[in-house]
């Protein structure tokens, strides 16, 4: 065994892009709390028999979502991305049907909904690449494949880390909000898990 010993662990599932998008700011949390384990697990594509045991997970749902233990982290936007040289050809919200859509599996009314706010049609757009995170949306967009429609903090997370993607519209509300849920029972956990929640609703 090697370093200290640990005083707990907390399991965080959420998805890539969230985890991606804490990154940053986690070391916040773990110099405040130098004896707790972070365990982060993505949250993409798994069944409820297949979950393992979670202490926190990180939601998106529906503005409308009613389950009392959910806590609302912020309301999200959805934006348009593409790369540096492909966002030379956007002058407005319509030059983006010109472009090969990237579609992200299980958000799969973003395209839509950003084009009917725009008061764009849909089948004009030839959606030529799909993938299953908006990780691999914004790698797809920055290698100049395409256009993606991604969450805005994603999208402005990814070009302060110096990703070569540039936001080509105005948002739109997509009547989404991430949640965060606290899982565990244990005594030591639920005080760790806690102080992370906590902590985590100061990032949004």
């Amino acid at each position: 065994l090697f370093g200290p010993e640990l005083e707990t662990t907390i399991v965080v599932r959420a998805s890539a892009a969230m985890i991606v998008w804490l990154s940053p700011k986690l070391s916040n949390f773990q110099d405040e709390h130098p004896q707790t384990v972070i365990k982060l697990e993505t949250s993409l594509w798994q069944n409820e028999l297949e979950k393992h045991p979670v202490d926190v997970e990180i939601l998106l749902a529906a503005q409308t979502q009613s389950d009392l233990r959910m806590v609302k982290l912020s309301d999200e936007r959805i934006v348009p991305v593409c790369g540096l040289q492909t966002s030379k050809q956007i002058q407005d919200p319509a030059d983006l049907i010109h472009l090969d859509a990237i579609h992200v599996l299980g958000f799969d009314d973003h395209w839509a909904r950003y084009l009917s706010a725009n008061d764009l049609p849909m089948d004009k757009m030839s959606l030529r690449i799909v993938v299953d995170t908006s990780v691999a949306a914004c790698e797809l967009a920055a290698a100049e494949n395409g256009s993606a429609i991604m969450f805005e903090r994603f999208a402005q997370q990814a070009i302060a880390a110096g990703r070569p993607i540039k936001i080509v519209g105005d948002p739109v509300a997509n009547g989404q909000s991430h949640y965060v849920v606290q899982r565990n029972s244990g005594s030591t956990e639920k005080r760790a898990t806690k102080a992370f929640c906590e902590w985590l609703a100061t990032c949004f």
